[in-house]
């Protein structure tokens, strides 16, 4: 029953991006999608409550965020330079698209590999995360970058996301 869980919960994530075109829709829809699924889990299978939140979480927030992130990065660069206020054609395109993957698949394997793996993929995808809202918060005070992209959405999302593994993986760790 969780593995049907997880399953459709991860198409229906995945078709509303794609349906939705992503883009904002995907800062509020990843999160909400993740707790209904970790909810249903969690009342359908009585699996424990911040185990499976932080389960849903890291997969949805680190694996299905991560794909689109790299998506659209890596297909849509032009697009997405744009949205964050970025000149089109930006080499670093590519090598963020590339970051983006690796904690997509980091996301994805805590499908199967749990334990300190787990620890590992919240650690790695906060530093980056935090990072990229470190580096939002340069462009805006350097050179006054208030794209949506930039100052928008990503960049709360980069402070949020990280914030929730965190206390969610603090917690689970100290048994709670």
């Amino acid at each position: 029953m969780a593995n049907l869980i997880l399953i459709v919960s991860l198409v229906i994530g995945g078709l509303a991006i794609f349906t939705l075109r992503g883009g904002r829709v995907m800062y509020v829809l990843l999160p909400v999608l993740a707790a209904a699924a970790a909810a249903v889990q969690i009342v359908a299978v009585k699996t424990a409550v911040i185990e499976t939140l932080l389960f849903y979480f890291i997969v949805f927030l680190v694996g299905l965020s991560g794909l689109y992130a790299f998506m659209g990065h890596a297909f849509n660069a032009d697009r997405v330079a744009k949205y964050i206020g970025w000149p089109a054609g930006n080499p670093f395109q590519w090598e963020v698209a590339v970051s983006n993957l690796s904690l997509a698949v980091l996301g994805f394997l805590c499908i199967w590999i749990r334990g300190n793996f787990w620890a590992a993929t919240v650690i790695a995808s906060s530093v980056w995360l935090l990072g990229c809202g470190v580096g939002h918060l340069r462009e805006m005070a350097k050179t006054r970058n208030f794209a949506p992209g930039n100052a928008g959405p990503p960049f709360i999302s980069d402070v949020v996301k990280p914030l929730v593994l965190i206390g969610l993986l603090i917690a689970y760790v100290c048994g709670a």
